[in-house]
């Protein structure tokens, strides 16, 4: 493999040959060394020198990120390199392993044909790992996998030979049963990774040195060779014989796909438009003659050219000047550059052609998920999110004239992230930021204060709540204000198949469009004479027109439409977020006059009939968990379980080796967020280690629920006690 630098304008050129470029992405659990393995493959491509590689962390480019040696956003790099005297370019995405920052690599996914997942064989298949891996089958992109920090097993676990690979065979097959679970049908068994093949590497990416199936023949190097180098402490020889650059970038090459051989499977699964229309067939066929058709997985914020997206060119060619209409809006927009990222920064070229990624400037207000066209064609799938923001803050300029700062940087922050949420509480005017944790949370205010000068004060975590139901109510009438018009109203709670179909992207929010939609709807659950009259699904509720000849229904739908939306977002009980809930208007009578049912009457009628629903039916507050997986040594283990149960948690599943203990505990939000992490360092005299996910909401323990319900009243200003359903009914 040829040593080569290559400068911008060969880059480009590469990019305009299929057979040539991999979309990858690297992923996997927090600190099992990404960044670390990024570093040596830039190196190779000559962006930084060897000597550092895998230290300096160069894809970190934020301060935050540098200051905690935590990748927290993704970072987008295209290089060459040459491999059996054929020039290739890689457009990689290095993305963050913790779970507070999964955003980014969910987003990533869309963009990328396959996956380098890094798995750090001490730790083995934590969390995390899993999420991502499930992530990339998600989006059909194909893996490979590669097994970081390997000489852990020998300097710090002492395991012989035949122990090292025993381990390491055992989690290659744990990984294989994850990729049949999560593989889209048909690719389970294809995409399975196994040494053989030479889809699978070994190494140590801090060390610079891996061996893999090439290694193996190409330089005549075997396991014995690796543990008689490490147990020698010999790092120069290994760099020599078992290069990582080479075991890497040859796996990537012979085992991940081209654009060309991955979207005419990868294009029916992200868009569900008509795969024989023109735009479809260029789609499919990665042609670069064809309309120009992309989708935004990112957004970026530079100082000089503001918002800049960052999207997958699926068809045709990007180019300077283009016009192209954005999904869901009316506007079409102009092209002002296009480049690529070698680097933290962008690179302009003049064209960026199908199969590639691209940083797409001049185009305002675009938003992560946005398909831009020439020509106006069905959007891309939704991009789904697996967790949810679980805490929020509140948050204030700590001198009233940088207010308009503070929500300006908020807005650009939220545009590159949104898994982040920021609103205003109308009740007390006061800015709220909703993350998926308190460390999300924290970055967002090390960024205002160090990259937007705006100092702040910000409120201790807050717990986000749902509001659902646990029966069927009504039906239940709503009158406008000035009593003209009258909507009676059915709630009930949407069966599970349906919600998980939500949770799954397989039922997208919005306005259902098509057979398609119903059909999914239908398949999850959910009866097809419903299924067919559901016109809105928002926050994991439905909004369904029952009604049959009743006047003037068409007319006001939009503005039924926008009270649901308005009621969901701000439940009855708490004001918190509704979830889980199907919202039927069974019948009506609607003033013939429109002066008499604008929006000043419509939007109160449905709202307070869905209100006194819900109360009617019972509300039910549910609260956000998480699974922490903590490990310790067994000394402390009774303690920790303890600790753990006093905090409401539910154990899952206790493992033990070697005298440590590995505890999978379900833990409410809301007992973790204040007090926990330095609790359990001091139980376990600093010992413990833990890794959390997002496991979804539960219903809050009855004895729990009122107590909660008058502590949000209150914070949000409104009276303590809840209101009854009288109140929304007169």
């Amino acid at each position: 493999m040829a040593r080569k630098e290559y400068v911008v304008e060969e880059v480009a050129k590469m990019m305009k040959d299929h057979k040539h470029i991999r979309n990858v992405g690297i992923i996997a659990h927090v600190h099992h060394g990404k960044t670390s393995l990024t570093d040596s493959l830039l190196a190779r491509a000559g962006l930084i020198a060897k000597s550092v590689a895998g230290d300096v962390l160069y894809t970190n480019y934020e301060e935050i990120e540098k200051d905690r040696r935590m990748t927290i956003k993704s970072a987008y790099i295209s290089f060459g390199f040459n491999y059996k005297n054929e020039d290739y370019i890689i457009n990689l995405i290095d993305t963050p392993g913790h779970v507070d920052f999964g955003g980014h690599v969910t987003r990533s996914m869309r963009a990328i044909d396959g996956v380098v997942l890094v798995v750090d064989p001490t730790e083995g298949v934590m969390p995390q790992t899993e999420t991502v891996l499930r992530q990339a089958m998600k989006e059909k992109a194909k893996p490979v996998l590669f097994f970081n920090k390997v000489d852990r097993l020998l300097t710090e676990l002492r395991l012989t030979p035949e122990q090292t690979q025993e381990r390491l065979f055992k989690l290659i097959n744990e990984i294989n049963q994850m990729i049949e679970n999560y593989a889209p049908e048909g690719y389970g068994e294809k995409w399975k990774v196994s040494v053989e093949k030479g889809s699978v590497a070994f190494g140590s990416a801090l060390r610079r040195w891996a061996i893999s199936k090439r290694i193996m023949e190409t330089k005549k190097a075997t396991f014995k060779d690796i543990f008689e180098l490490t147990a020698k402490g010999d790092i120069p020889a290994l760099q020599e014989l078992c290069p990582i650059d080479e075991a890497t970038l040859a796996m990537v090459v012979e085992h991940l796909p081209n654009p060309a051989e991955a979207q005419p499977y990868r294009i029916p699964q992200i868009w569900h438009g008509d795969l024989n229309s023109p735009d479809g067939k260029a789609m499919v066929s990665t042609d670069t003659k064809g309309k120009t058709n992309a989708v935004v997985f990112g957004i970026k914020y530079d100082q000089q050219a503001g918002e800049i997206a960052v999207g997958r060119i699926f068809s045709g060619t990007a180019k300077k000047g283009m016009e192209f209409h954005i999904s869901g809006r009316s506007d079409v927009q102009k092209l002002s550059q296009v480049g690529i990222y070698m680097g933290p920064d962008k690179v302009i070229v003049d064209e960026i052609p199908a199969g590639n990624i691209a940083a797409l400037v001049g185009m305002k207000n675009l938003t992560v998920g946005d398909t831009i066209s020439e020509d106006v064609i069905e959007p891309f799938e939704q991009i789904k999110h697996y967790s949810q923001p679980v805490v929020t803050k509140s948050i204030e300029a700590k001198d009233t004239r940088d207010t308009t700062k503070l929500i300006e940087a908020l807005r650009i922050l939220t545009k590159e992230d949104n898994t982040l949420r920021a609103e205003i509480n109308q009740e007390t005017g006061e800015h709220l930021i909703s993350g998926m944790g308190e460390l999300h949370l924290e970055t967002v205010e090390t960024k205002l204060k160090d990259d937007f000068k705006v100092p702040i004060t910000t409120s201790e975590p807050i717990v986000v709540y749902h509001e659902t139901i646990g029966k069927k109510a009504g039906p239940i009438e709503g009158k406008s204000p000035n009593r003209h018009s009258r909507f009676f109203v059915n709630v009930e709670p949407l069966p599970e198949g349906v919600l998980k179909a939500i949770d799954e992207g397989n039922i997208r929010e919005g306005k259902p469009k098509g057979q398609v939609a119903i059909e999914a709807m239908i398949a999850a659950g959910m009866e097809r004479a419903t299924a067919k009259e559901v016109e809105q699904i928002t926050s994991r509720c439905m909004f369904a027109d029952t009604t049959k000849g009743v006047q003037y229904m068409n007319e006001v739908m939009e503005l039924l439409i926008d009270g649901f939306n308005e009621a969901v977002k701000d439940g009855p009980l708490a004001r918190e977020k509704c979830s889980g809930m199907l919202v039927s208007v069974v019948d009506a009578t609607i003033h013939e006059d429109p002066v008499h049912r604008g929006p000043a009457q419509i939007l109160p009628a449905i709202k307070r009939a869905i209100y006194a629903g819900m109360l009617t039916a019972g509300v039910i507050l549910e609260e956000p968990k998480q699974n922490f997986t903590i490990n310790i040594p067994l000394d402390y283990m009774s303690d920790v379980i303890s600790f753990l149960q006093s905090k409401r948690g539910q154990i899952i599943n206790i493992e033990q080796e070697s005298g440590q203990v590995s505890i999978l505990a379900k833990m409410p939000v809301a007992e973790v967020i204040k007090g926990f992490s330095n609790d359990l360092r001091g139980m376990t005299q600093g010992k413990a280690i833990w890794y959390q996910e997002f496991a979804g909401y539960e219903r809050l323990p009855a004895d729990l629920q009122n107590k909660i319900v008058r502590e949000i009243r209150k914070r949000k200003g409104v009276p303590e006690e809840p209101p009854k359903a009288e109140q929304f009914m007169d």
